[in-house]
């Protein structure tokens, strides 16, 4: 058996099912809760809200910037052009290419970071219902262990759910 979920109406028996999932002894990472709306007032949607993104953006802009500089400074010093007594290092409009460099360090790092956190792409598919586009939410464990099936269901039941579901 791949996974055990069910499909819900309302975010309160969500979160009845998630509490009695955890009392099953479930991680909370085992756990999979779908919504195709955002539910932010109920516990179990502040889970997965710790990120990293933002330093890994900045050290991306970091990194495009110091290549930046030294590129555009290695490049002046390299093919050295009379420049008539002025500094053969021109810093005013190397700082157009440091910048558009920063931007795309950042940029490069922030897609990079979002795709393998979102885990894009998949080798297999994640656990999902057609049902979740029409506002149901869903919450399933992927591949339970079988002693903890029957605890699983029992959890998924107690929220309302009319209909379980093995894959």
């Amino acid at each position: 058996m791949k996974a055990v979920y069910a499909l819900y109406d309302e975010p309160r028996d969500v979160q009845r099912v998630f509490h009695g999932l955890l009392a099953a002894g479930l991680p909370e990472g085992r756990i999979t809760i779908i919504s195709s709306d955002p539910i932010e007032e109920y516990e179990f949607s502040h889970r997965d809200q710790a990120t990293w993104m933002y330093w890994i953006a900045a050290g991306g802009a970091a990194i495009g910037l110091l290549t930046a500089t030294w590129l555009t400074r290695m490049t002046e010093l390299a093919w050295p052009l009379p420049t008539g007594n002025m500094p053969m290092v021109s810093w005013w409009p190397n700082l157009i290419v440091m910048f558009e460099m920063t931007m795309l360090g950042a940029i490069l790092a922030t897609v990079v970071t979002l795709l393998i956190t979102a885990r894009i792409p998949r080798r297999t598919p994640a656990l999902y219902d057609a049902e979740v586009s029409d506002g149901k939410i869903l919450v399933g464990v992927e591949n339970p262990q079988d002693n903890l099936v029957a605890k699983i269901e029992g959890a998924l039941a107690s929220g309302g759910a009319i209909d379980i579901n093995r894959v």
